[in-house]
């Protein structure tokens, strides 16, 4: 099964546009599970088991699992994720961003070593080091466009020579020439509404990976209306911080469950 065939069937599953983000900081984590040696492995476990229900995908960045020497831990959650949970994808947060042999590696680090359904990366280098995530053919390739931070700003607001902004000119070039394989979607940022319906104009149904709600601060009205697709489908939104630290107390668990269940009925309300 494709990338996007994996995530239409995770859409009407849940009946959710909603993705959680897995960014284990353990200094936040609950008594519970602080300071055991599995700590991540168990918190982003139990994360896992409570938003199953409201969500269409997971996105663990990577980051927040090497930092602390947790690969092993990754590894673990993502089997567990695809034995308990198979109808949902699976996008590993890396953002990579390299030439030839090296990108080659990364693929296979992600696609072999982890398993996921797809990944993020950075187009900086231009098409060369795309090229070996998208020799996975079945596997998702999601290209960072318009990010949710401030500092975006400085280089994908850029004007081209024909006067089209670096950030439009990544979609175009993603959906009219490196999508061939139909896994490509693209990262747009919660927190420019108006930049998101431009990218949708101009791709489509592709997929969009939309972080920047809950913690902050993107108008989850405001980018649906915008950005769904021809379906009423077409996005990942993905929350973190306001999911998996939405309790401190022993209702942790419930907490997030109760987070997620009211972000999702929040996207449904709004498409």
């Amino acid at each position: 099964m494709t990338f996007t065939e994996k995530l239409d069937l995770a859409w009407a599953h849940s009946n959710s546009l909603l993705m959680v983000g897995l960014d284990p900081n353990p200094q936040r984590f609950p008594a519970e599970v602080r300071g055991r040696p599995n700590a991540i492995y168990e918190f982003c476990r139990a994360i896992v088991d409570a938003t199953a229900p409201y969500i269409c995908g997971i996105k663990p960045q990577i980051a927040y699992f090497s930092g602390q020497g947790a690969e092993a831990q990754l590894e673990a959650l993502l089997a567990y994720t695809r034995e308990q949970y198979p109808q949902l994808p699976i996008v590993l947060d890396a953002k990579r961003g390299d030439i030839g042999t090296t990108a080659e590696q990364y693929a296979l680090e992600v696609f072999e070593r982890y398993q996921a359904d797809a990944v993020t990366v950075n187009p900086y280098m231009g098409f060369d080091s795309v090229e070996p995530y998208l020799s996975w053919q079945e596997k998702g390739v999601i290209v960072l466009c318009r990010t949710s931070n401030k500092g975006g700003a400085d280089l994908q607001l850029m004007e081209s020579r024909d006067g089209v902004p670096l950030y439009l000119h990544v979609a175009s070039l993603v959906a009219n020439h490196w999508n061939a394989n139909g896994q490509c979607a693209l990262v747009m940022g919660a927190t420019y509404p108006a930049e998101l319906a431009k990218v949708r104009e101009r791709v489509g149904d592709m997929p969009l990976l939309v972080p920047g709600i809950g913690a902050q601060g993107g108008d989850i009205s405001a980018i649906v209306k915008v950005g769904r697709n021809s379906r009423g489908t077409g996005m990942m939104i993905n929350a973190s911080r306001s999911i998996l630290y939405a309790g401190h107390g022993d209702d942790w668990r419930e907490a997030a469950a109760t987070a997620a269940m009211a972000t999702r009925d929040a996207i449904n309300a709004a498409r």
